[in-house]
Formats: C-alpha cells, structure tokens, sequence
C-alpha cells in the first residue's frame, strides 16, 4: 500500500479537483493521501476550509489527510501560518523547504524544522546536518521527493538525515496525474537516493503510518 503526504490539487497549483486527485490515488494502489495545497497568510483560511470538505471522500475511498504547504512565507512567519491552518482545520503541515530550483528564503529550513508543529519540511535542498540533527530532536520528517527538479538534491537530503537518524519519507508532491507514484515508482526514488532496503521500507511503510494514525 501507499501513503502520499504531500499532494495539491486545484485549490493551488495542482491540476485536479480533490475527488480527481483521491480516485486516481486509489487506483495506483494508496491507501492514505493528505491533500497540501500551497499557502500563504493570505490565502491559508480559503484553502484549508476547501479542502477539509474532501475528508468526506473518505467514506467511499481511501483516508483523506486535509493539510497545507506553507510556500515562500518568510521564516519569521512560518509559525504564525502554521498555527492559522490548524486552527482553520488542517491536520498536516508541510513546509517548502530550500529547494535549489526556486529563490526559496534563507532561513526556511532552518525556522521550520525548530517548529514542532511542522510535520515535514519538503524538498529541503542543501539541509545542514545541524538542521537535519534539529529536524530529528523536534520530530519533523524530511522528505525524499519525486519531484522533477526539487529531487536533484535527494541524495545529500539522504546523507544529513541518514547520519542523524532523521525521519524520512518518500512523497510526490503531485501537480499533475502522471506525478502520482505507485509502490515500485516511490521505491525507485528511494533507492535512487540512497536509502538502503530497509531505510526504504520504513519510508514507505512505517514513518507514514505511524505520522499519521490518530488524524
């Protein structure tokens, strides 16, 4: 089975309705998909609020997970953010992280993983072992991405959160129908950074879940 915890659909970016998104989902094979539509502090409530109303598919599909992405928030007011979407109704806060492929602000990575209250820091780039150490201690998962681009540095993200110990998992972040990745795609990706079988496994299959069992 699959868990995907970083998707968006058209309340962003994304190409598709959330029905859309979650169906196509269910077919490759997920059992658990959170829907994280970018967001800002202007834009947070409207989304959030659009996007709990898919928590209703899951009675017909597989487990819905109503969340966000704060994108492009300066670091200082990520937190802030953070806590409007949960009190808005989001159950799961990714942030984009340093990606080399957008002017993302210095400091994001580091203001997010020293926040509790994030649950993954996304396509983090060239992440510090300081901040992948910090990242561990406040229980803040990285993410192994199969994001064209934002997956160029998968394997130094590997390297900092294998050395410490940090969580990981292996996520989409879908735009488009074809991002959505099956079982054997998410494994590729994950060997392709490094992991070993085991570390994969526990990506896939144990980190996921456990994140997410009591949302």
């Amino acid at each position: 089975m699959r868990a995907d915890l970083h998707t968006h659909s058209i309340f962003s970016d994304g190409e598709l309705i959330p029905a859309e998104l979650v169906r196509r989902a269910m077919v490759l094979g997920h059992d658990v998909i959170a829907i994280t539509d970018h967001v800002d502090m202007t834009n947070v409530e409207f989304v959030v609020k659009s996007v709990v109303k898919a928590v209703d598919l899951c009675e017909d599909y597989i487990k819905v997970i109503p969340g966000v992405e704060i994108t492009h928030v300066p670091p200082r007011k990520i937190a802030e953010v953070a806590k409007q979407a949960r009190r808005f109704g989001a159950k799961w806060v990714v942030v984009h992280g340093e990606t080399v492929t957008e002017p993302v602000m210095p400091g994001t990575n580091k203001a997010s993983v020293e926040n509790p209250d994030i649950d993954i820091l996304a396509h983090p780039g060239f992440i510090t072992l300081e901040e992948a150490q910090t990242a561990k201690d406040n229980d803040v998962i990285l993410e192994i991405t199969g994001r064209m681009g934002h997956n160029i540095t998968n394997g130094h993200v590997y390297k900092m959160a294998h050395e410490v110990g940090a969580k990981m998992v292996i996520d989409s972040d879908t735009h488009a129908p074809e991002n959505l990745m099956d079982e054997a795609a998410a494994l590729t990706v994950a060997l392709g950074a490094g992991l070993t079988k085991e570390e994969a496994d526990k990506a896939l299959h144990v980190t996921p879940y456990e994140a997410t069992k009591n949302l």
